[in-house]
Protein backbone atom coordinates (compact mmCIF):
# COMPACT_ATOMS: atom_id res chain seq x y z
CA UNK A 1 0.00 0.00 0.00
CA UNK A 2 3.05 2.28 0.84
CA UNK A 3 4.49 1.59 -2.24
CA UNK A 4 1.49 2.71 -4.49
CA UNK A 5 1.04 6.13 -2.69
CA UNK A 6 4.72 6.62 -3.49
CA UNK A 7 4.16 6.49 -7.13
CA UNK A 8 1.34 8.25 -7.57
CA UNK A 9 2.23 11.05 -10.38
CA UNK A 10 3.30 14.97 -9.45
CA UNK A 11 -0.03 16.03 -11.39
CA UNK A 12 -2.19 13.40 -10.22
CA UNK A 13 -1.29 14.51 -6.14
CA UNK A 14 -1.90 18.13 -7.32
CA UNK A 15 -5.37 16.36 -8.59
CA UNK A 16 -6.05 14.85 -5.39
CA UNK A 17 -4.78 17.96 -3.43
CA UNK A 18 -7.18 20.20 -5.43
CA UNK A 19 -10.13 18.22 -4.51
CA UNK A 20 -10.09 17.70 -1.13
CA UNK A 21 -9.77 21.47 -1.28
CA UNK A 22 -12.78 21.79 -2.72
CA UNK A 23 -14.53 19.37 -0.63
CA UNK A 24 -13.26 20.98 2.51
CA UNK A 25 -14.95 24.27 1.29
CA UNK A 26 -18.03 22.90 -0.12
CA UNK A 27 -18.41 21.43 3.31
CA UNK A 28 -17.41 24.67 5.22
CA UNK A 29 -19.93 26.64 3.10
CA UNK A 30 -22.42 24.49 3.63
CA UNK A 31 -22.21 24.96 7.73
CA UNK A 32 -22.07 28.88 6.99
CA UNK A 33 -25.00 28.77 4.61
CA UNK A 34 -27.17 26.79 7.50
CA UNK A 35 -26.63 30.03 10.09
CA UNK A 36 -28.19 32.55 7.12
CA UNK A 37 -32.22 33.05 8.22
CA UNK A 38 -33.65 34.52 4.84
CA UNK A 39 -32.38 35.80 1.40
CA UNK A 40 -33.98 39.77 0.76
CA UNK A 41 -33.04 41.46 -2.38
CA UNK A 42 -33.48 44.86 -4.61
CA UNK A 43 -33.56 45.69 -7.60
CA UNK A 44 -34.93 46.05 -10.69
CA UNK A 45 -36.46 43.13 -13.29
CA UNK A 46 -33.67 40.66 -12.58
CA UNK A 47 -34.77 40.28 -9.19
CA UNK A 48 -38.64 41.05 -9.59
CA UNK A 49 -40.87 38.07 -9.09
CA UNK A 50 -43.83 39.66 -9.31
CA UNK A 51 -44.00 43.13 -7.79
CA UNK A 52 -44.89 45.15 -10.91
CA UNK A 53 -47.50 42.35 -11.08
CA UNK A 54 -50.09 45.24 -9.50
CA UNK A 55 -48.78 48.35 -10.61
CA UNK A 56 -50.05 50.62 -13.58
CA UNK A 57 -47.17 49.93 -15.89
CA UNK A 58 -46.14 48.53 -19.15
CA UNK A 59 -43.27 46.80 -17.32
CA UNK A 60 -44.99 43.61 -16.38
CA UNK A 61 -44.61 40.08 -17.68
CA UNK A 62 -47.38 37.96 -15.76
CA UNK A 63 -48.55 36.36 -18.63
CA UNK A 64 -47.90 33.63 -21.30
CA UNK A 65 -45.09 32.56 -22.39
CA UNK A 66 -43.22 33.90 -19.43
CA UNK A 67 -42.81 31.21 -16.71
CA UNK A 68 -42.96 28.55 -19.60
CA UNK A 69 -40.78 26.42 -17.57
CA UNK A 70 -41.17 27.08 -14.00
CA UNK A 71 -42.92 25.29 -11.69
CA UNK A 72 -46.25 24.31 -12.48
CA UNK A 73 -45.98 26.43 -15.83
CA UNK A 74 -47.46 29.37 -14.90
CA UNK A 75 -46.57 33.05 -15.20
CA UNK A 76 -45.78 34.67 -11.94
CA UNK A 77 -44.08 37.88 -13.16
CA UNK A 78 -40.95 36.55 -13.25
CA UNK A 79 -39.02 38.05 -16.14
CA UNK A 80 -37.69 34.69 -17.32
CA UNK A 81 -39.05 31.50 -18.44
CA UNK A 82 -38.28 30.33 -15.31
CA UNK A 83 -36.61 30.51 -12.39
CA UNK A 84 -34.33 33.62 -11.46
CA UNK A 85 -31.32 35.23 -10.08
CA UNK A 86 -33.17 35.14 -6.25
CA UNK A 87 -34.53 32.18 -6.30
CA UNK A 88 -31.78 30.50 -7.38
CA UNK A 89 -29.39 31.92 -4.73
CA UNK A 90 -32.48 31.06 -1.81
CA UNK A 91 -32.34 27.29 -3.11
CA UNK A 92 -28.35 27.18 -3.00
CA UNK A 93 -28.03 28.53 0.52
CA UNK A 94 -30.62 25.76 1.94
CA UNK A 95 -33.15 28.73 2.31
CA UNK A 96 -36.21 28.07 -0.12
CA UNK A 97 -36.69 27.10 -3.56
CA UNK A 98 -38.20 30.92 -4.51
CA UNK A 99 -37.92 34.40 -2.93
CA UNK A 100 -41.83 35.69 -3.55
CA UNK A 101 -42.33 39.59 -4.15
CA UNK A 102 -42.95 41.13 -0.79
CA UNK A 103 -45.99 42.39 -2.69
CA UNK A 104 -47.67 39.53 -3.21
CA UNK A 105 -51.00 39.15 -1.89
CA UNK A 106 -50.58 35.49 -0.36
CA UNK A 107 -47.53 36.08 1.32
CA UNK A 108 -47.37 34.00 4.17
CA UNK A 109 -45.34 34.26 7.96
CA UNK A 110 -42.37 31.77 6.89
CA UNK A 111 -42.26 33.59 3.76
CA UNK A 112 -41.66 36.82 5.94
CA UNK A 113 -39.10 35.13 8.02
CA UNK A 114 -37.08 33.62 5.07
CA UNK A 115 -36.86 36.33 3.11
CA UNK A 116 -38.59 38.22 -0.17
CA UNK A 117 -37.43 40.04 -2.94
CA UNK A 118 -38.42 44.38 -3.33
CA UNK A 119 -37.35 44.10 -6.96
CA UNK A 120 -39.44 45.81 -9.55
CA UNK A 121 -38.56 45.77 -13.09
CA UNK A 122 -37.64 49.58 -14.87
CA UNK A 123 -35.86 51.16 -11.34
CA UNK A 124 -32.57 51.55 -10.74
CA UNK A 125 -30.20 54.13 -8.62
CA UNK A 126 -31.55 57.64 -10.83
CA UNK A 127 -34.78 58.20 -9.38
CA UNK A 128 -35.77 59.34 -12.73
CA UNK A 129 -35.80 55.84 -13.95
CA UNK A 130 -38.74 54.70 -12.35
CA UNK A 131 -40.78 57.48 -12.76
CA UNK A 132 -40.55 56.85 -16.57
CA UNK A 133 -42.53 53.43 -16.54
CA UNK A 134 -43.82 53.82 -13.15
CA UNK A 135 -41.77 51.16 -11.09
CA UNK A 136 -41.23 51.57 -8.00
CA UNK A 137 -38.20 53.50 -6.70
CA UNK A 138 -35.30 52.59 -4.51
CA UNK A 139 -36.66 55.03 -1.90
CA UNK A 140 -39.69 52.98 -2.29
CA UNK A 141 -38.45 49.69 -1.53
CA UNK A 142 -36.31 51.15 1.24
CA UNK A 143 -39.47 52.33 2.92
CA UNK A 144 -41.43 48.64 2.11
CA UNK A 145 -38.11 47.31 3.99
CA UNK A 146 -38.99 49.08 6.77
CA UNK A 147 -42.29 48.07 6.69
CA UNK A 148 -41.16 44.33 6.66
CA UNK A 149 -39.33 44.96 9.44
CA UNK A 150 -41.85 45.88 11.70
CA UNK A 151 -44.01 42.69 10.41
CA UNK A 152 -41.06 41.09 11.21
CA UNK A 153 -41.40 42.18 14.82
CA UNK A 154 -44.74 41.40 15.14
CA UNK A 155 -43.97 38.52 14.14
CA UNK A 156 -40.61 37.25 15.71
CA UNK A 157 -40.06 39.76 18.69
CA UNK A 158 -38.13 42.58 18.34
CA UNK A 159 -34.77 40.75 19.40
CA UNK A 160 -35.40 37.93 16.42
CA UNK A 161 -36.30 40.49 14.01
CA UNK A 162 -32.73 42.42 14.24
CA UNK A 163 -30.90 38.99 14.25
CA UNK A 164 -33.21 37.74 10.91
CA UNK A 165 -32.24 41.71 9.70
CA UNK A 166 -28.78 41.42 10.04
CA UNK A 167 -27.29 37.60 9.50
CA UNK A 168 -29.62 37.56 6.53
CA UNK A 169 -27.75 37.93 3.10
CA UNK A 170 -28.82 40.68 0.74
CA UNK A 171 -28.28 40.70 -3.01
CA UNK A 172 -29.07 44.40 -4.82
CA UNK A 173 -28.93 44.63 -9.22
CA UNK A 174 -29.94 47.52 -10.39
CA UNK A 175 -28.21 49.91 -13.11
CA UNK A 176 -29.18 48.55 -16.33
CA UNK A 177 -32.10 50.50 -16.34
CA UNK A 178 -30.32 53.98 -15.99
CA UNK A 179 -28.10 53.49 -18.50
CA UNK A 180 -29.70 51.64 -21.38
CA UNK A 181 -33.14 53.24 -21.04
CA UNK A 182 -32.69 56.74 -19.13
CA UNK A 183 -29.58 57.75 -19.98
CA UNK A 184 -29.21 56.59 -23.98
CA UNK A 185 -32.87 55.91 -24.67
CA UNK A 186 -34.54 59.34 -23.64
CA UNK A 187 -33.39 62.70 -24.10
CA UNK A 188 -33.45 64.09 -20.03
CA UNK A 189 -30.15 63.51 -18.41
CA UNK A 190 -28.45 64.11 -21.68
CA UNK A 191 -28.88 67.49 -21.96
CA UNK A 192 -27.28 68.08 -18.47
CA UNK A 193 -24.69 64.93 -17.86
CA UNK A 194 -22.24 62.64 -20.33
CA UNK A 195 -21.42 59.68 -19.48
CA UNK A 196 -18.38 60.59 -16.75
CA UNK A 197 -20.57 62.89 -15.02
CA UNK A 198 -23.60 60.57 -14.92
CA UNK A 199 -21.89 57.66 -13.80
CA UNK A 200 -20.93 59.76 -11.16
CA UNK A 201 -24.38 60.87 -10.22
CA UNK A 202 -25.38 57.05 -10.33
CA UNK A 203 -22.49 56.08 -7.73
CA UNK A 204 -24.00 59.12 -5.48
CA UNK A 205 -26.88 57.71 -5.21
CA UNK A 206 -26.59 54.00 -5.21
CA UNK A 207 -23.60 55.10 -2.14
CA UNK A 208 -26.82 56.46 -0.36
CA UNK A 209 -28.79 53.95 -0.41
CA UNK A 210 -26.34 51.35 0.66
CA UNK A 211 -25.79 53.44 3.70
CA UNK A 212 -29.66 53.45 4.39
CA UNK A 213 -29.63 49.80 4.29
CA UNK A 214 -27.20 49.53 6.80
CA UNK A 215 -28.64 52.33 8.98
CA UNK A 216 -31.84 49.39 8.80
CA UNK A 217 -29.11 46.94 9.60
CA UNK A 218 -28.28 45.00 6.78
CA UNK A 219 -24.75 43.89 7.13
CA UNK A 220 -23.99 41.29 4.09
CA UNK A 221 -25.08 42.74 1.04
CA UNK A 222 -23.96 41.45 -2.50
CA UNK A 223 -23.66 44.36 -4.89
CA UNK A 224 -24.07 43.09 -8.75
CA UNK A 225 -22.22 45.78 -11.31
CA UNK A 226 -24.33 46.14 -14.89
CA UNK A 227 -23.96 43.64 -16.84
CA UNK A 228 -22.72 44.22 -20.97
CA UNK A 229 -26.19 46.33 -21.79
CA UNK A 230 -24.73 46.52 -25.35
CA UNK A 231 -24.56 42.95 -25.80
CA UNK A 232 -28.57 42.18 -24.84
CA UNK A 233 -30.68 41.27 -27.94
CA UNK A 234 -32.69 44.48 -28.14
CA UNK A 235 -29.97 46.77 -28.21
CA UNK A 236 -27.96 45.15 -30.63
CA UNK A 237 -31.30 45.67 -32.53
CA UNK A 238 -31.27 49.12 -32.21
CA UNK A 239 -27.42 50.72 -32.47
CA UNK A 240 -25.92 47.19 -33.80
CA UNK A 241 -26.34 47.62 -36.90
CA UNK A 242 -27.28 45.27 -40.04
CA UNK A 243 -25.09 42.70 -38.47
CA UNK A 244 -26.83 43.49 -34.66
CA UNK A 245 -22.95 43.99 -33.42
CA UNK A 246 -22.86 44.47 -29.75
CA UNK A 247 -22.89 48.50 -28.44
CA UNK A 248 -19.67 49.13 -27.29
CA UNK A 249 -20.75 52.73 -26.41
CA UNK A 250 -23.41 51.07 -23.74
CA UNK A 251 -20.73 48.97 -22.54
CA UNK A 252 -17.96 50.87 -22.03
CA UNK A 253 -20.61 52.91 -19.77
CA UNK A 254 -21.11 49.79 -18.30
CA UNK A 255 -17.74 49.25 -17.21
CA UNK A 256 -16.55 52.67 -16.23
CA UNK A 257 -20.33 52.82 -13.65
CA UNK A 258 -18.48 49.39 -12.36
CA UNK A 259 -15.00 50.67 -11.60
CA UNK A 260 -16.67 53.51 -9.86
CA UNK A 261 -19.05 51.46 -8.07
CA UNK A 262 -16.60 48.66 -6.96
CA UNK A 263 -13.92 51.55 -5.05
CA UNK A 264 -17.40 52.89 -3.60
CA UNK A 265 -18.58 49.99 -2.11
CA UNK A 266 -14.77 48.97 -1.13
CA UNK A 267 -15.09 52.52 0.54
CA UNK A 268 -18.57 51.50 2.61
CA UNK A 269 -17.30 48.20 3.73
CA UNK A 270 -14.28 49.71 5.23
CA UNK A 271 -16.01 52.72 7.13
CA UNK A 272 -19.33 50.90 8.19
CA UNK A 273 -18.80 49.11 10.75
CA UNK A 274 -19.55 45.28 10.83
CA UNK A 275 -21.11 45.74 7.47
CA UNK A 276 -19.72 43.14 4.42
CA UNK A 277 -20.33 44.83 1.11
CA UNK A 278 -19.25 43.11 -1.71
CA UNK A 279 -19.16 44.18 -5.29
CA UNK A 280 -19.93 41.34 -7.62
CA UNK A 281 -18.75 41.19 -10.76
CA UNK A 282 -20.78 39.78 -13.36
CA UNK A 283 -20.28 41.63 -16.74
CA UNK A 284 -16.86 38.90 -17.74
CA UNK A 285 -19.40 36.03 -16.81
CA UNK A 286 -22.64 37.42 -18.63
CA UNK A 287 -20.35 38.43 -21.91
CA UNK A 288 -18.12 35.12 -22.29
CA UNK A 289 -21.79 33.41 -22.14
CA UNK A 290 -22.55 36.02 -25.29
CA UNK A 291 -18.92 35.84 -26.78
CA UNK A 292 -18.64 31.51 -26.30
CA UNK A 293 -22.33 30.23 -26.32
CA UNK A 294 -21.25 26.82 -27.15
CA UNK A 295 -18.75 26.44 -24.40
CA UNK A 296 -21.25 26.70 -21.59
CA UNK A 297 -24.28 24.50 -23.75
CA UNK A 298 -25.53 27.41 -25.73
CA UNK A 299 -26.38 27.93 -29.53
CA UNK A 300 -28.27 31.70 -29.65
CA UNK A 301 -26.50 34.40 -27.56
CA UNK A 302 -27.53 37.32 -30.31
CA UNK A 303 -31.61 36.69 -29.85
CA UNK A 304 -33.78 35.70 -27.25
CA UNK A 305 -36.07 32.59 -27.31
CA UNK A 306 -39.43 35.00 -27.28
CA UNK A 307 -40.76 35.77 -30.65
CA UNK A 308 -38.04 36.60 -33.00
CA UNK A 309 -35.94 36.95 -30.35
CA UNK A 310 -34.67 40.59 -31.65
CA UNK A 311 -36.95 42.75 -30.35
CA UNK A 312 -39.74 41.37 -27.80
CA UNK A 313 -39.60 42.20 -24.40
CA UNK A 314 -41.99 42.52 -21.81
CA UNK A 315 -45.88 43.35 -23.29
CA UNK A 316 -44.16 42.53 -26.69
CA UNK A 317 -43.64 39.03 -25.72
CA UNK A 318 -46.57 37.42 -25.55
CA UNK A 319 -48.85 34.12 -26.34
CA UNK A 320 -49.28 36.01 -30.01
CA UNK A 321 -45.26 36.62 -30.56
CA UNK A 322 -44.47 34.27 -33.59
CA UNK A 323 -41.51 32.44 -33.71
CA UNK A 324 -40.99 31.66 -30.28
CA UNK A 325 -37.98 28.47 -29.82
CA UNK A 326 -39.32 25.21 -28.66
CA UNK A 327 -35.81 24.53 -26.88
CA UNK A 328 -34.87 27.20 -24.83
CA UNK A 329 -32.01 25.55 -23.36
CA UNK A 330 -30.21 26.96 -26.51
CA UNK A 331 -30.84 30.38 -26.01
CA UNK A 332 -28.15 32.35 -23.09
CA UNK A 333 -31.73 35.16 -23.52
CA UNK A 334 -35.39 34.69 -22.96
CA UNK A 335 -36.48 37.19 -24.13
CA UNK A 336 -34.51 40.29 -25.84
CA UNK A 337 -33.52 41.77 -22.58
CA UNK A 338 -33.42 38.94 -20.02
CA UNK A 339 -31.67 35.76 -20.04
CA UNK A 340 -32.72 32.15 -19.54
CA UNK A 341 -32.96 30.47 -16.36
CA UNK A 342 -30.47 28.22 -17.73
CA UNK A 343 -27.95 31.08 -17.64
CA UNK A 344 -29.23 32.39 -14.67
CA UNK A 345 -28.13 29.51 -13.01
CA UNK A 346 -24.75 29.33 -14.64
CA UNK A 347 -24.20 33.39 -13.18
CA UNK A 348 -25.16 32.38 -9.88
CA UNK A 349 -23.04 29.43 -9.72
CA UNK A 350 -20.27 31.61 -10.28
CA UNK A 351 -21.11 34.25 -7.68
CA UNK A 352 -22.19 31.78 -4.91
CA UNK A 353 -18.56 30.15 -5.51
CA UNK A 354 -16.59 33.69 -5.84
CA UNK A 355 -18.07 36.00 -3.15
CA UNK A 356 -20.65 34.28 -1.01
CA UNK A 357 -17.33 32.77 1.09
CA UNK A 358 -16.92 36.58 1.94
CA UNK A 359 -19.93 37.54 3.02
CA UNK A 360 -20.30 34.21 5.08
Amino acid sequence: MGRFWFRISSSSSLSLLFLLAQIFRAVSLQRNQSRVPAVIAFGDSIVDPGNNNGLKTIIKCNFPPYGRDFVPHIPTGRFSNGKIPTDLLASSLGIKELLPAYLDPTLTTEDLLTGVSFGSGGTGYDPLTPQIVSAISIEDQVKLFREYISKLEGIAGADQAVRIVSDSIYLVILGSDDLANTYFTTPFRKAHYDIPTYTDFMVQKASIFYQELYELGARKVAIVGVPPVGCVPSLRTLGGGLLRQCQETYNQAARLFNAKLSMEIDKLSATLLGSRMVYVDIYKTLLNLVLHPSSYGFKVSNKGCCGTGTIEVTLLCNELSPQTCTDVADYVFWDSYHPTEKAYKIIIDAVVQEYLPRLL
